[in-house]
Order: C-alpha cells, then sequence, then structure tokens
C-alpha cells in the first residue's frame, strides 16, 4: 500500500515551511521593527532643491562627544593607463593586482564578503586608474559594511554613473558625520545637496548633519513641497524632532499633529506624535493618540507597544540624539527604497545608519533586504549579530535566520535557530506554529504534534494553517481519521487554499477512501494554481486510479517537465506508461528514480517494479 507520507513530506516544503516560517517571520520581523522604523508605501525619488544658507563654520566642534579623526580625502583625479605595465604592480607580499581582483571576487561569490570586499580594495590600491576594479571594490564594500574603505573609494563626478557618484557623496557625508566632522559634511551638502536616485536618503539625513554642525538655519528649514507625500511627510516629521530638540514645542507640534492626522500616511505618524505628547507629561493625550493607531485591521505594532509600555508605567521613549535621528532618517529612507524594490540602495542606507546608530531593529530591517537582494550569507552574518537584550526582536531575528538556513539546505541549524526564538519568546504562538513546522519538515512528529495541540495553538479560534499542518502530521504518523477531519477543517475556513485542497484530495485518492471526490478537490486546486508541479502530479495520478491511463500519461509528462528532478512524478509517469503498454519507458523512469534520492520505502518499491513491473497489480488499485 503506497502512503501519502513518502510524498507529502517530502514535497511540501512550500505549503508547510514557507507557508508558515516564511510569512511568520518576516510578520514577526516588520513588528519587531515597527516601534523605531515607520512602515512605508511606495513612492517615487524626490528631488528637494537646497535651502540656501551661510555656509557653516569649517572648525565646528565634533557632534554629541564624538572624538574627531582625521577628515577622510578622497583624490578627485585618476592617473592615466599605462600602455605597457612594467613593473606588474604587486604588493608587499608578492600578489599582483589581476590576482588579488580574481580572489577577491571568488570570495565574494563564495559568500565572504569581508573577505572580498578587502581584496578588491587592495586591487584598487595597486591599479586606481582601473575603473571596473573600483566600483566593484566601492560596491562590495558598500554592501559588506566597510564604509570607511567605500568612503576612501568613492567614484569622482563623471568617473561613473549617477548611482556609483552620489551614492559615494552620501556615504563620505554620513562617514563625516560619524567621525565627528559635521561641519565638513554640512558644506558639502550645502554646496551640493545628494542627487539622484539618493536624493530621498540626502534629504532625510541632510538636516540632522546640519543640526551637528550647529547651522540650525538648514536644520529647521521647512521641508520642500514637491515630490511625493511620503518623503515630504518624513522630512517633516525630522524638523519636527529637531524643533522638539531647539524647545520650539508650539511649532513641533503643529508639525506631528498635522502629520497624524493626514488621511493617507497619518497612521505613520501617530505613534512619533503620542511619544512627543508623553515627553511632555500630557499622557491621557498620548494614550488617545496610540489607541487610535492600535485601532482596526492595519494597527501600528509600535503603538500597541506604547500602550503596553504605559500601562506597565515605562517612561516616556527620550527623544532621539542627533546621531540617532540620523539613523533613523535612513532607516526611513531604505524602507521606501525597499518598498520599490531597491534592495541594494537600501542596504546601503542602513549600513550606513548603523554606524551611526547600532541597533538591533536597524539589523534586523538589514537582514531582509539583503536577504532579498540574493546576498544570503551577509543577511545570516547580520541577524546572527542581534543579541537577546530585546526578547522579540531576538526571537524575529531567530526566526528569519531558521528561514535563510533552511533556504541554504541547513535544516537542523534552522530548528535551533527556531527553538532559540521559541526560548525567548515562549508565549508567542506564532513562534510556537514556525518552529512545529520545522519539526515537521525533519519527520519530528511527536513534538510537532504536541505543539499544535498545546494551549497557545490549540485553541477555539485557531486559523486554517494550524489545522492543516495539523492534519499533514496525523497523516504522516497513520492517523488518517483525524487527518481527514483536521484537512477538511482548515478547507472550512479557506476553501481557495490550493495547497489545503491538493492534500486532502490526494489523501482520498491515494487512499482510494472517497475517489472521484478527492479528485474534484485537486481539479480545483490545479484551476487555482494551475503551474504548480506537484498538483498538477495529483491530478495525474487521480486520473491514473480513475483508470484514465492515456490521459494520466499526458497529465504526468506536463508535471514532470515543471517538476523534473521529483521522485514521485517520475515514478507516477513510469507507472503510467506500464499501463499503456510502453514497459521500455517505464523502466527507464523507474530506473532514473533511483538516482533522485528516494526514501527508503519508494526505493524498495520501485527495485520491485523494475523487477516485476505492475504484474499482479490491480489497474488503478492502490500499490
Amino acid at each position: 500500500m503506497k502512503t501519502v507520507k513518502g510524498r507529502r513530506m517530502t514535497t511540501c516544503r512550500s505549503r508547510l515551511f514557507a507557508a508558515s516560517l516564511t510569512v511568520l517571520a518576516l510578520a514577526l520581523a516588520g513588528q519587531a521593527v515597527a516601534q523605531e522604523t515607520p512602515a512605508s508605501a511606495p513612492a517615487v525619488p524626490v528631488q528637494a532643491e537646497p535651502t540656501q544658507t551661510e555656509p557653516a563654520d569649517p572648525a565646528a566642534a565634533p557632534a554629541e562627544g564624538e572624538e574627531p579623526v582625521p577628515h577622510i580625502i578622497i583624490a578627485e583625479t585618476t592617473p592615466p593607463i599605462p600602455e605597457v605595465w612594467s613593473p606588474i604592480p604587486t604588493d608587499a607580499m608578492g600578489r599582483s593586482a589581476y590576482g588579488l581582483y580574481l580572489a577577491g571576487r571568488l570570495a565574494l561569490m563564495r559568500g565572504d564578503g569581508d573577505i572580498g570586499s578587502g581584496l578588491l580594495a587592495r586591487a584598487n590600491e595597486l591599479a586606481p586608474e582601473q575603473p571596473r576594479v573600483r566600483e566593484q571594490a566601492f560596491t562590495s564594500a558598500l554592501l559588506t559594511g566597510d564604509m570607511d574603505v567605500a568612503a576612501r573609494l568613492a567614484p569622482a563626478a563623471g568617473s561613473a554613473s549617477a548611482a556609483f557618484v552620489e551614492g559615494g557623496r552620501l556615504v563620505r557625508a554620513v562617514q563625516d558625520f560619524v567621525h565627528g566632522h559635521p561641519a565638513a559634511a554640512n558644506a558639502a551638502l550645502e554646496m551640493q545637496p545628494i542627487g539622484s536616485p539618493h536624493a530621498r536618503a540626502g534629504l532625510m539625513v541632510a538636516p540632522w548633519i546640519a543640526a551637528a554642525a550647529g547651522d540650525w538655519t538648514r536644520a529647521l528649514a521647512p521641508a520642500p513641497t514637491a515630490g511625493d507625500a511620503l518623503t515630504l511627510s518624513f522630512a517633516r516629521q525630522n524638523r519636527a524632532m529637531l524643533l522638539e530638540r531647539r524647545r520650539d514645542y508650539a511649532v513641533a507640534e503643529v508639525e506631528l499633529k498635522t502629520l497624524s492626522e493626514i488621511p493617507s500616511v497619518g497612521i505613520l505618524f501617530k505613534r512619533p506624535y503620542g511619544e512627543f505628547l508623553e515627553r511632555r507629561g500630557r499622557l491621557d493625550e498620548a494614550k488617545a493618540v496610540y489607541e487610535a493607531a492600535a485601532a482596526g485591521p492595519n494597527a501600528d505594532f509600535g503603538a500597541l507597544r506604547a500602550l503596553e509600555r504605559m500601562r506597565n508605567r515605562g517612561r516616556a521613549p527620550a527623544l532621539p540624539t542627533l546621531r540617532e535621528g540620523a539613523a533613523e532618517a535612513l532607516t526611513a529612507a531604505a524602507a521606501q527604497a525597499a518598498a520599490e524594490r531597491g534592495n541594494e540602495f537600501a542596504a546601503v542606507y542602513l549600513r550606513l545608519a548603523l554606524n551611526l546608530n547600532d541597533s538591533g531593529s536597524t539589523r534586523l530591517q538589514l537582514a531582509g533586504v539583503l536577504d532579498r537582494a540574493g546576498l544570503k550569507a551577509a543577511s545570516r552574518a547580520v541577524l546572527s549579530q542581534v543579541g537577546p537584550q530585546d526578547p522579540a526582536l531576538y526571537a524575529a531575528a531567530r526566526a528569519q535566520l531558521a528561514l535563510n538556513l533552511e533556504d541554504n539546505s541547513q535544516p537542523d541549524e534552522a530548528l535551533a535557530a527556531l527553538r532559540q526564538a521559541a526560548a525567548a519568546a515562549p508565549e508567542d504562538p506564532r513562534i510556537t506554529l514556525i518552529l512545529s513546522s520545522q519539526l515537521t519538515q525533519l519527520k519530528q512528529y511527536d513534538e510537532a504534534l504536541s505543539l499544535l495541540n498545546g494551549p497557545l495553538l490549540n485553541t477555539a479560534d485557531q486559523g486554517a494553517q494550524i489545522h492543516f499542518l495539523r492534519g499533514a502530521v496525523l497523516e504522516a504518523m497513520g492517523r488518517i481519521p483525524e487527518a481527514e477531519a483536521e484537512l477538511w477543517a482548515a478547507l472550512q475556513q479557506d476553501g481557495e487554499n490550493a495547497n489545503t485542497l491538493n492534500y486532502l484530495g490526494y489523501l482520498w485518492v491515494d487512499k482510494g477512501l472517497r475517489v472521484q471526490e478527492g479528485a474534484e478537490l485537486i481539479a480545483r486546486a490545479h484551476a487555482l494554481d494551475p503551474e504548480n508541479g506537484n498538483i498538477q502530479d495529483s491530478l495525474g495520478w487521480a486520473q491514473f486510479k480513475q483508470g484514465q491511463f492515456d490521459t494520466a500519461v499526458a497529465t504526468l509528462e506536463e508535471a514532470v517537465d515543471k517538476e523534473p528532478a521529483n521522485a514521485e512524478i517520475n515514478d507516477h509517469l513510469g507507472d503510467a506508461y506500464w499501463r499503456v503498454g510502453r514497459e521500455r519507458e517505464a523502466r527507464w523512469l523507474w530506473s532514473r528514480v533511483l538516482t533522485l534520492d528516494p526514501d527508503a520505502e519508494r526505493k524498495a518499491e520501485v527495485e520491485r517494479k523494475l523487477e516485476d513491473g505492475l504484474n499482479g497489480v490491480v489497474s488503478g488499485a492502490s500499490q
């Protein structure tokens, strides 16, 4: 008798692990950073006209107690490329520029970002006239977070695209601020504001740099009026916080209150307004603002945490320092860039923000954009740096790390990360659901079922996802009637879920329980997700079980085209070929199955079929 377990528990990764872990881990990450980083909506870059003021004093003192370090100077000219290399440029260890370049590229390909960045930077030092080397060294330094190296490698105007040139100018300005030279950064930005495609980030951070330089005229200049609404709203929020720092509370409140009442984006600014009111001792008004932000389907998680803090008589959040404010401005710019799929830009802004203010929530946000940019190893490194000081933040980071590790074919390490998340947030049902999902992936069914039946998940209002996962676990344990009940419950709550339709339908078909009804469920699943090879396989197998062998062959051939390395689909097509008399092709496919890492049960069954075929098996019956 063929069981569903082999297929369902080895091919249901997309519906079990990713369905729970991907969605919930990213939701946890988003909520964990909500109290510090406002959500954002897609927006277009804005270029604002610079406010004309008197130049700042370049000798102004470093900001906020920073120890000054030598100012970063970048050469604006490059030497000509020689016609003949004589001698070949090598470093003190005898390594050639080209060898360093190749080694740097190889290190980056392997995910060793820090090593690769350093090698490329050294290659650039030996051959500074090579623009390609400089651009790659600059880019790798940006994405790996070596901002001082990036500032040193920033290309001059006219030597590269605007993305490189303006990005380099932004990095140099922020790093000047980081190293205690805000006056120099402010003077550079006053002379020429950061241009597209980094104009938004430049607009956000410039007032904080001006304030650190003592140039309050530029720092408190009204936000521009031309540009996308969200960017301009964040610019007004920055101005409000700087006004509060200057004790101009009345004007600051007007800005924040106005922002909080804008119909389209006001929800993003209610929490900052509530924090302002708390700092002014107006607790009842602050509470009302938080409650408005926490109401409805789009509740602000940060506002919920603020209400919890007030109930516990916690202190109001302090007004950000100038460096913290600049970092928050850059994280807001990063959130907007990420919403526009500009993950590389977002990563740069977040790296700069971390240089200004090392924050766990910023690291979590950075890990997300690095992951979406395809820099998985860099994302794992950042997530590993989020400490346990904030349990909710740590749990979200561990859950996101688990997703990354699972994608990197490290399921046991993913499980370990999820256990750490659960220990940090033992009362969070989302973490418990993610953990039970991964336990299911690893066939640790008893522990998974214990969590699914525990008080955090087995509640009166449990959702379809919990019913589905419990049903999958019960089916894998051979407890078929209970599995049917859970899968049916999931289907009643979410009747258009292709995965649930397919799972229950396949169980009925394969077990010979309710073949016709199961086939109808699978057909509905296929209509909802026609490109899913696993569902197409279920459709073909339902046709096979009903004796429709010619039709099954055509359906299963399409399924193999979609999932050519799936052992079970190839096995099914081999069975269908046998039933229509194509025995040589059937044996060829069964032989192929043995090369596709089948589980022990399938391997033994296929080896039997290679000897005896399907002789003695009733057409369409369970095998």
